[in-house]
């Protein structure tokens, strides 16, 4: 073998064991922003059904204009607004299929 195949073999072993390796952390990488997604999916969903208990516990007759929970009450809703900014992060994880339902049940809740 000449100098110049073994120069090449080198490059082409070393790009080879490279490429591997960029797999192997991009399918990584990946993996740990699917779970964050998720797990921000899980929150939005606990700090949805937080804020809407909420109200109703603040619509019932008895606490009914009670300052200390309407201002809980506003604080709730602004973290839910706030939680909002993260949508793009936690949709990731989320199927087609199920951004098609929502949108649906959306549509027939608004006719």
């Amino acid at each position: 073998m000449s100098r110049l195949e073994i120069i090449l073999i080198a490059l082409m072993s070393l790009s080879t064991i490279f490429n591997v390796v960029m797999f192997v952390y991009a399918r990584k990488a990946i993996s740990i922003l699917m779970t964050a997604s998720e797990e921000l999916g899980d929150l939005q969903q606990m700090i949805d059904s937080f804020s809407s208990h909420l109200t109703s516990i603040y619509e019932m007759e008895m606490f009914y204009g009670d300052e200390t929970l309407r201002g809980l009450m506003e604080h709730a809703n602004s973290f839910v607004e706030q939680m909002e900014t993260f949508n793009y992060v936690y949709q990731l994880s989320e199927n087609p299929e199920d951004e098609i339902e929502e949108t649906e049940t959306e549509i027939e809740v608004q006719a």
